[in-house]
C-alpha cells in the first residue's frame, strides 16, 4: 500500500491520536484510511474504465517477452519481434489462434476508445465537423466509430476490421462493419480514422477472398456503392515502421477526395515533443516508445510523423495536442 500511495494510486489518512491515550501499536483506531485517487477511479465503475487496458498491457503475455529484451537488443533488424522470440509467434498471430487472449485484446482496446473518444468528442467536435461519413480502420468492435454516429447522427460511419474481429462485432447499431486489409485497400470515404491499435497484419492477410472490394459486399452492401469520405486511424499507426506506415497512408489516401471536398485521414496518436513538457508527460512518452517494441513499433516526433505524410503524397497535416500524452492528427491530400 506504502507503494500504491507514493505513486498516486491511493491516498491515505491517518487518524489523529486521541487525547490522552498511549499509542503502543496495538490500537485498531490508530489503522490508516485508504481512499481512491483520480488514477484509481479510472480501475473502477462503469464509465470510462479503463479496468480491461490494464489486464491487457499487464497480461504476463504482454510482459514475460521484455525478459528477452537484452538478447534482442543483440541482433540487427529486420528481426522477429520481442513478442514473436518469447512466444513463437507475432502478437496478433497469438491473438487469432487463441479465443481468451483476442478477447482480451478487444475488450481492452474497446475500454480505451470508450474513455478517449469522450474526451475527443467533447474537446475536439469541430474535428468531426462537416463530415458525411467515415470510415475506422482497424476500429475492433467499433466503440470509437458509435461514440461518433451518437454524437454526429448524420455521419455514417463504418469499421474495418478482420473477419474474427468483425464476427464478434455487436448489432442493432448505426455503425457498417467491413471485413478488409488495409495493406490491400481502405473503403473510400471522406475521412480516415486511426486510433491507437491495430489489429491489421501482413501475416494475417487472407487469400481467401475475405477481402473487403467492390466483388465482395460485406453486409449486404458494396464497396463500390458506397459514398464514404473520411477515414479514421486511432492508435494504429505507431504499431509500424516507416515503410508499412506509408503504404497505408497511400491506400488512405486513395480512398478519400481532395482537400476543398472534405477529404482527410484523422489519426489519434502520441506525438513525442508535442503538448506538455511535464517530466511525467516525457516519461510516459518515452515508456510507450520501449512497449511499442514488443511488436517492432515506435513513437514518433513531429518530424517523423512529417515524414511518412509526404512520402504517402499528402501536402499538409494539423497537430493538436489534447489527450493527454496522444494528440489528434488531421492530415490533408
Amino acid at each position: 500500500m506504502r507503494l500504491f500511495v507514493a505513486t498516486g494510486v491511493f491516498a491515505v489518512q491517518h487518524p489523529p491520536p486521541a487525547s490522552g491515550s498511549r499509542n503502543d501499536g496495538d490500537d485498531d483506531d490508530d489503522e490508516p484510511t485508504y481512499m481512491l485517487t483520480p488514477t484509481s477511479r479510472l480501475l473502477v465503475g462503469s464509465q470510462n474504465n479503463l479496468a480491461a487496458l490494464t489486464a491487457l498491457v499487464t497480461h504476463p503475455a504482454m510482459v514475460t517477452p521484455f525478459f528477452e529484451l537484452g538478447k534482442w537488443l543483440q541482433h540487427e533488424l529486420p528481426d522477429p519481434c520481442i513478442f514473436k522470440r518469447a512466444h513463437g509467434r507475432t502478437l496478433w498471430e497469438h491473438a487469432s489462434r487463441d479465443a481468451a487472449f483476442d478477447a482480451l485484446v478487444n475488450d481492452g482496446m474497446l475500454s480505451d476508445s470508450h474513455f478517449i473518444m469522450d474526451i475527443a468528442i467533447s474537446e475536439c467536435a469541430r474535428v468531426f465537423g462537416g463530415i458525411s461519413s467515415l470510415v475506422d480502420v482497424g476500429g475492433g468492435l467499433g466503440a470509437a466509430a458509435q461514440a461518433i454516429s451518437k454524437a454526429f447522427p448524420d455521419v455514417e460511419c463504418s469499421v474495418l476490421d478482420f473477419d474474427h474481429v468483425v464476427a464478434k462485432a455487436p448489432s442493432g447499431t448505426k455503425v457498417r462493419y467491413v471485413v478488409g486489409d488495409m495493406f490491400e485497400s481502405v473503403p473510400p470515404a471522406d475521412a480516415m480514422f486511426f486510433k491507437l491499435k491495430e489489429m491489421f497484419r501482413k501475416e494475417n492477410r487472407k487469400s481467401d477472398g475475405c477481402n473487403a472490394n467492390a466483388e465482395n459486399p460485406i453486409g449486404g452492401f458494396s464497396l463500390s456503392q458506397c459514398c464514404y469520405y473520411v477515414v479514421l486511424c486511432q492508435w494504429v499507426l505507431h504499431d509500424w515502421g516507416d515503410e508499412e506506415c506509408t503504404m497505408i497512408l497511400k491506400n488512405c489516401r486513395k480512398s478519400i477526395p481532395p482537400r476543398e471536398k472534405g477529404g482527410k485521414v484523422i489519426i489519434i496518436d502520441i506525438v513525442v515533443g508535442a503538448g506538455s513538457s511535464d517530466f511525467r508527460h516525457k516519461e510516459i512518452e518515452a515508456l510507450f516508445d520501449i512497449y511499442m517494441m514488443v511488436v517492432n513499433g515506435k513513437e514518433r516526433n513531429e518530424q517523423e510523423w512529417k515524414k511518412i505524410f509526404l512520402r504517402a503524397g499528402f501536402s499538409d497535416y494539423k497537430i493538436t495536442p489534447v489527450l493527454g500524452v496522444r494528440s489528434i492528427i488531421e492530415v490533408y491530400p
